[in-house]
């Protein structure tokens, strides 16, 4: 098996154990829904497909999962629908029904697919005019998806929306029109806000930045990005700055056919940036019948030109090569919002995250050692609380503080209050797996990883990075290595990892040269420094004790 956010990978011995899952399944959930309020029922649509399967690692690809997974968009929710070599292979073996679907087209697959659905006892055929069934899902706590690969053939369902679910949506980047000096000047702070402000009103279910700003400058095909990101709706836009003055045009889209449902243009003081983010996302709530009921927030020329310099230090953060040198950068911007703004609480979040970074990589050592570093981190990361409560990146950074004082217990308290406030961020759930490694509870963090795909489907290459240490953990190293080669780019901070999963398998050279990558823009780092720094926060057991017997293998000195 392989979790997969809300998914799961599984290999079966024959088609006809894979369709007798899937019944028994279905029958076992249809039996608890009988007894279980509306809100509380679980229902799963099912597609099972028979065909060839590449197996990397734990990773499956192949037209067969494929197929697998678009005959699942075709089933009804608590239903099962398979392909005609399911059917064939099973008609005779299984006391189940088979309705004919017919020749279904479907996206990436070159040829139609012939599509059946599994009578179950209480189904009638269905009439022959049928609607389709929703594009997008949305997973709930006691919510689970699943998908099936077997020796040959795969299965795939995922659970279908609930009374209580929300619709999707996409923010996309808003377009710079601004001209000269201006352009660039809040590229982002308009969709970025809007797609925070919206996860955290509950109105929407709300798709992560990673994966929605992966159309920037692309035309805008909202079938084919409703599809690939498996929304109903999309914001798109444009932004304008002229001076003091702010242009801001935003349009929602329907992600099935692309057709226009709402379009406004807003001509205001660049100070009212924060008003018109307000405005649109109660004008994108009313239209699902839910009104947002707290004050507009107030015209402030300052906090948006703090919010300014904290962007520029985020972009820095956000760079594949993020080095010492960037994150001094990201020091001297963050200096610059608070000087724009000291009510603010972007320069101090942006401070707090360098004082992290700090410790993080061992660039402390520079110019103040691990426990200043710290004491500093927390004391931004406070300010920038106190002065935003409702700013899930304050407690974010205020989380990763605490686990690096090892302070574990209140930074998965603390993780749990940025998820709150906005669960569309899968770098907080990508966090919050940090300390969840450090005590030995490596399922339950791979389980967030997976969530934080599952809600990014375009997810950064951290999450790979994550994966690797997690497998490394479980000893699963040939594994480990796998995850790390999805990533793009192996950032230098990474190399350190990449070290000890070499060394995990025994590969000397490959470990040396990581480590020496690491080494490169973290230097006089040691065994005994290793040892000091990870001690009194590494408390799974036996995982230190590994980690440092790997690092001597990578060629790390002992002092």
């Amino acid at each position: 098996f392989k979790l997969m956010g809300d998914g799961m990978l599984a290999e079966f011995g024959s088609v006809v154990d894979a369709v007798e899952c899937a019944v028994s399944l279905q029958r076992g959930l249809a039996e608890r829904n009988a007894a279980v309020p509306e809100d509380q029922r679980i229902r799963v649509r099912v597609g099972i497909n028979l065909g060839e399967v590449i197996v990397e690692g734990e990773d499956r690809y192949g037209e067969g999962v494929n197929v697998a997974a678009r005959l699942q968009q075709l089933a009804d929710p608590g239903g099962i629908c398979v392909s005609a070599k399911v059917a064939r292979e099973v008609e005779r073996k299984l006391a189940f029904g088979f309705e004919p679907l017919g020749e279904q087209k479907v996206k990436n697959i070159a040829e139609p697919v012939q599509a059946f659905r599994v009578i179950l006892e209480g189904q009638a055929p269905r009439q022959p005019a049928r609607s389709s069934p929703p594009r997008w899902v949305w997973a709930g706590a006691a919510v689970l998806a699943l998908i099936l690969v077997l020796a040959g053939t795969t299965w795939r369902f995922w659970p279908s929306a609930t009374v209580s679910d929300m619709p999707r949506i996409a923010v996309l980047p808003f377009d710079d029109m601004s001209a000269g000096a201006d352009q660039g000047y809040l590229s982002d702070a308009v969709a970025e806000g809007i797609i925070t402000e919206l996860s955290r009103s509950k109105t929407y279910a709300v798709i992560a930045r990673n994966s929605s700003f992966k159309y920037r400058g692309q035309p805008v095909d909202a079938r084919q990005i409703g599809d690939e990101l498996g929304v109903d709706y999309l914001l798109e836009g444009s932004q304008q700055k002229i001076g003091d003055r702010l242009q801001v045009t935003a349009q929602l889209l329907n992600a099935d056919d692309g057709s226009h449902l709402w379009a406004n243009t807003y001509n205001r003081e660049i100070g009212d940036l924060f008003v018109v983010q307000e405005e649109i996302i109660r004008t994108l709530a009313d239209r699902v019948g839910r009104r947002i009921q707290r004050p507009l927030p107030k015209s402030d020329a300052a906090q948006v030109s703090a919010l300014h310099y904290h962007l520029m230090a985020i972009a820095e953060m956000r760079s594949s090569a993020f080095t010492a040198a960037g994150n001094q950068l990201v020091r001297q911007l963050s200096l610059k919002a608070i000087e724009a703004d000291p009510n603010a609480q972007f320069g101090y979040i942006g401070l707090a995250w360098s004082y992290r970074h700090d410790v993080t990589f061992g660039w402390h050592e520079q110019e103040h050692n691990r426990d200043e570093a710290l004491k500093r981190g927390a004391e931004y990361a406070d300010k920038a609380i106190l002065l935003a409560p409702d700013d899930a990146e304050a407690h974010h950074i205020r989380a990763r503080i605490h686990t690096e004082a090892g302070e574990i217990e209140q930074a998965l308290a603390q993780f749990d209050q940025a998820i709150a406030l906005n669960p569309s961020n899968s770098s907080i759930l990508h966090g919050s797996t940090e300390p969840l490694l450090y005590v030995g509870r490596i399922d339950e963090a791979i389980d967030r990883i997976e969530q934080a795909k599952g809600i990014d489907p375009f997810h950064s290459d951290l999450l790979h990075w994550q994966m690797g240490w997690a497998l490394w953990e479980k000893n699963d190293c040939r594994a480990a290595l796998a995850a790390m080669r999805k990533m793009s780019r192996i950032p230098t901070g990474a190399h350190r990892m990449l070290a000890g999963i070499h060394a995990c398998l025994g590969n000397e050279r490959e470990a040396r040269e990581a480590l020496a990558v690491f080494l490169k823009d973290s230097p006089g780092q040691s065994i005994s420094k290793e040892r000091r720094k990870w001690e009194k926060i590494w408390t799974a057991p036996g995982s230190l004790e590994r980690w440092i017997k790997d690092m001597r293998f990578a060629g790390l000195p002992e002092e």
